[in-house]
């Protein structure tokens, strides 16, 4: 899998969408043009689709005016919407801190986060990307647990 250094696909939650089982299933779709014959659900990334954070967005007047890049930004960090997320998370299993995602923004800048991001998310198998949501491989099926 060749690494993905696009800021753009880190949301202001943190989540890293190149990680995303939504967004995988958007970008190894066959047709972009005809995502619906892809079954899943699918995403372009929220920065990418000018959403700002899909989620987010709408509870959040910082996030909705572009005030802020990442939820760290904000005074009110981390909000009841971010730990509500963290929470979810949590509860399914799936190794996902967006507060924490947040924090090692804010410590070690973008760029290196995404490299680690895209070390803790390789297949040891083939290579290819582990979607967060169930720590599988999306290229292999390898179930590698939670990164």
């Amino acid at each position: 899998m060749k690494a993905k250094f696009d800021k753009n696909l880190v949301a202001p939650c943190g989540i890293n969408c190149a990680y995303c089982l939504a967004y995988l299933n958007y970008s190894k779709s066959p047709d972009k043009n005809d995502v619906f014959k892809f079954k899943g659900k699918y995403c372009s990334g929220c920065i990418p689709r000018d959403k700002h954070c899909g989620f987010l967005k709408q509870r959040c007047f910082n996030l909705k005016n572009k005030k802020v890049r990442f939820c760290y930004e904000c005074a009110k960090f981390p909000c009841e919407n971010l730990q509500k997320l963290d929470k979810r998370y949590e509860k399914k299993g799936w190794n996902n801190s967006f507060s924490g995602n947040n924090k090692r923004i804010k410590e070690v800048g973008i760029e290196r986060f995404i490299e680690e991001q895209n070390k803790k998310f390789r297949c040891p198998k083939c290579s290819g990307p582990i979607y967060i949501q169930g720590g599988k491989c999306y290229d292999c099926g390898f179930k590698a647990g939670n990164p």
